[in-house]
């Protein structure tokens, strides 16, 4: 269910409707230097291979001026099979822009409309509030919501559980819509690392996601070992019972020892990011988590935004894919909190090479950013 209200989509459209009521340039163009904007292409165009199509124009009715229009993310059109969105921003603009007497029309023909100069010193200025603004890197790391897409019901639920990449990315977590990054992007990350390039290998790799059959056998393993041996006593066992245990089946059922060594590294993974989280308060003291299921189904839905933003899936497609993510995550968890820990210890045990503070720090943002803010889907939605 969507909302039927007017209003602005996100922040950024109101930001834009307030500036320009007050006629405040300078806000104006700090908003856009905060944002992703968006350039209309023909797929076809998108689909040549380097063909790089140049910024669209257009005429003004009345005033006959040239523009360039760009759309921020809240106000593109709905999902076309043949027009797709190319993503840009302030800073890129003005490196490419084609001609000093053209001007830039922000989100023509609606209330979150702004229309700028594009001489040579507005183009500087461009490029120094995106400097000011942090450069790219700005764009990560947001709650993003969109007013108009699903709020409430199943496919905002199912939605949800993909939020931790949207926050990642600074995406917006509740749309099915014109793309999920941009064409391009969607497609790429397709490509790599999922290894998908067509709609039938799309299907296949929702499949193997909804099985969690990527987020790994032996870690999976240990955590069931763990289950066992808690429901036998009745509480969860000593780290060198559990490890016994893990070692033992692990060389009954793997002569030659590699998934043994393996298991014993995840269990050392687990046990030392289970008390960071207890540490960090995440975590009960007697709390644990007991399946990584939520990675693959968190990254499931992610892969049905992509496909539908690559144009492999159609939008009711996509609807019914990301609904059949609801049931496994209901078997697997009893809460938002929950899903959300099983996300990240996966997330870090994967990952943990090198200097992990950096990603164990960044995790802990978003985990906190969903179940802390008071406008994140895990405060406003029901888990089943």
């Amino acid at each position: 269910m969507t909302t039927g209200s007017w209003g602005p989509p996100t922040h950024v459209e109101r930001v834009l409707y307030e500036a320009g009521a007050r006629g405040d340039r300078a806000a104006i163009l700090d908003a856009l230097g905060r944002t992703r904007l968006y350039v209309l292409v023909a797929r076809l165009h998108a689909d040549a291979p380097g063909l790089v199509a140049p910024l669209p124009s257009q005429r003004e009715e009345g005033s006959r001026r040239t523009v360039v229009p760009v759309r921020t993310e809240g106000m593109l059109p709905p999902w076309h099979p043949d027009w797709v969105f190319r993503q840009t921003t302030l800073e890129r603009l003005a490196a490419a822009w084609p001609h000093d007497r053209w001007l830039l029309a922000v989100n023509p023909g609606t209330p979150y409309a702004a229309t700028l100069p594009a001489r040579p010193a507005d183009r500087r200025a461009w490029q120094e509030t995106a400097a000011r603004s942090g450069g790219e890197d700005r764009l990560r790391m947001r709650l993003l919501t969109h007013a108009g897409g699903h709020l409430h019901g199943p496919v905002a639920r199912a939605l949800a559980l993909g939020a931790h990449l949207a926050v990642l990315n600074g995406l917006v977590w509740n749309q099915l819509g014109a793309q999920y990054e941009d064409y391009p992007t969607d497609v790429a990350r397709l490509r790599r690392p999922w290894h998908v390039h067509h709609r039938a290998g799309f299907r296949d790799k929702l499949d193997t996601l909804l099985a969690a059959r990527l987020v790994g056998r032996v870690p999976e393993t240990v955590l069931a070992i763990r289950r066992r041996l808690a429901l036998r006593a009745g509480a969860a066992p000593a780290r060198r019972e559990w490890a016994a245990e893990v070692t033992a089946v692990l060389e009954r059922d793997d002569p030659y020892g590699d998934d043994r060594d393996e298991a014993l590294e995840f269990l050392r993974r687990i046990t030392h990011y289970e008390d960071r989280f207890r540490a960090d308060g995440l975590l009960a003291p007697d709390g644990r988590v007991d399946t990584l299921a939520a990675f693959d189904l968190g990254r499931a839905v992610n892969v049905v935004r992509l496909a539908l933003g690559a144009r492999y899936c159609d939008p009711q497609e996509a609807e019914r894919s990301v609904l059949r993510v609801l049931e496994p995550a209901g078997r697997a968890y009893d809460s938002w909190a929950a899903f959300s820990l099983g996300y990240l210890l996966a997330r870090l045990i994967h990952f943990d090479e090198g200097d992990p503070e950096p990603m164990y720090q960044e995790s802990l943002a978003i985990h906190r950013t969903l179940v802390e803010d008071p406008s994140s889907p895990y405060r406003n939605l029901p888990w089943s």
